[in-house]
């Protein structure tokens, strides 16, 4: 009886382990279509055509902030399980991207043009950075913190990230703290710090344009 309880148990541990290990691993689900159609609407070329990014060579005016524009589930419906998105990132001098995470997904940049100093943080609380020439491919693995930072203070830089994921997600380290409602005092805590300077975090933050 004592043997046969045990192997339930070592069964019972088998399947929860196989359970966690395919829930940390797992990304987009699987599809068994070619594609997703739109529940209403016509599938022809248009639908698997997006347009957003043609600003990019329609001769406006460059950004004077940090920029960001996307081909995610969001914006470009057709990607819906096809596990795949897309983000142009527009540095003028002297921006950065803030330290954020990609919950779903890996995210590998190529810089098209200027330089880029990057980095992310393991778990283990190490530090990788590195200057990116453009031509330069970087990776920075799912959901860890990570920063993009244009130090060139004449030029721009313009960077081309492709996730593996049609909704990666981004979780904005500044704002998830400073700017979601959580209690000064638990932040002052946690920072080792005052009320009065989280308060002045926050201001500053909510300031930014």
């Amino acid at each position: 009886m004592a043997s046969r309880t045990s192997s339930l148990k070592f069964f019972s541990l088998l399947i929860c382990s196989i359970a966690i290990v395919q829930m940390a691993t797992a990304g987009d689900p699987d599809i068994i279509t070619d594609f997703i159609a739109p529940s209403n609407g016509t599938v022809d070329g248009n639908f698997f055509t997006y347009t957003g990014f043609r600003v990019l060579v329609g001769g406006g005016p460059p950004p004077t902030a940090f920029n960001v524009l996307k081909a995610t589930l969001a914006e470009f419906p057709s990607l819906n399980g096809q596990s795949v998105s897309y983000a142009v990132l527009q540095f003028p001098s002297g921006t950065t991207n803030p330290p954020h995470t990609h919950p779903r997904s890996a995210e590998l940049l190529f810089l098209l043009g200027g330089t880029l100093e990057v980095g992310f943080v393991d778990t283990k609380n190490n530090l990788f950075t590195q200057t990116l020439q453009a031509g330069d491919l970087f990776v920075f693995p799912k959901g860890l913190a990570h920063f993009q930072y244009n130090a060139d203070s004449q030029n721009p830089a313009l960077a081309i990230s492709a996730f593996g994921s049609a909704n990666a997600g981004t979780v904005s380290i500044p704002s998830t703290l400073f700017a979601t409602g959580i209690d000064d005092n638990v932040l002052a805590i946690s920072f080792k710090t005052d009320v009065a300077t989280i308060q002045k975090l926050k201001a500053g933050l909510a300031a930014k344009p």
